[in-house]
């Protein structure tokens, strides 16, 4: 039985020759992993970059369909909103690991990643985004941590923010993807 829904691609690995597997955070069924065919062919592997928001047509496990649910200007295209993007979908796929639809926590990331094209300066939003999404998994901050101006400010904060999830998410692992973040950033 075919069935469509909304998408929020997490990670996208190769499997085989022919086939790639598909992370993602839906809105029917919180985070759920599909069998993608035939990139290259008539889909482009463009479509499945992190956090793009996607409509799908799947049939138990494996993709169909998808369409770009929504057309990003920029994270596409600035190294600064691209790189924030990759690192925010390796948090989530290490923190979002339950099948169950989240209604809340799905608009909350489709908004998320609206903001994110949206922003003229991304250089705090992997930050707000980090304390905004703790809050939303229930373990907000004591007190509101005030966004860095400086380079390394905004460096420590980031090590600070993932200790705090290292606490408190048992599934944490410290995205890679933190290194490059810090040298863009630089």
């Amino acid at each position: 039985m075919l069935t469509t829904t909304d998408a929020i691609v997490l990670s996208l690995q190769p499997h085989s020759d022919k086939a790639h597997l598909l992370h993602a955070y839906t809105r029917a069924g919180g985070r759920v992993n599909y069998m993608v065919y035939g990139l290259g062919k008539k889909n482009t592997a463009g479509r499945y970059s992190p956090l793009s928001l996607l409509q799908i047509t799947t049939d138990e496990r494996s993709i169909r369909t998808a369409q770009l649910a929504y057309v990003p200007r920029t994270i596409d295209t600035d190294p600064y909103k691209r790189t924030i993007a990759l690192f925010i979908s390796e948090v989530l796929y290490h923190v979002l690991r339950h099948p169950m639809p989240d209604e809340p926590m799905y608009n909350f990331l489709t908004e998320a990643v609206q903001t994110l094209d949206e922003t003229s300066d991304p250089r705090n939003f992997h930050l707000r985004f980090l304390m905004d999404f703790a809050a939303k998994l229930g373990f907000a901050m004591e007190e509101e941590p005030v966004l860095p101006s400086s380079r390394k400010a905004r460096q420590e904060q980031l090590r600070s923010l993932c200790a705090y999830f290292a606490e408190h998410v048992e599934t944490w692992q410290e995205p890679k993807s933190i290194e490059v973040l810090m040298e863009v950033f630089d």
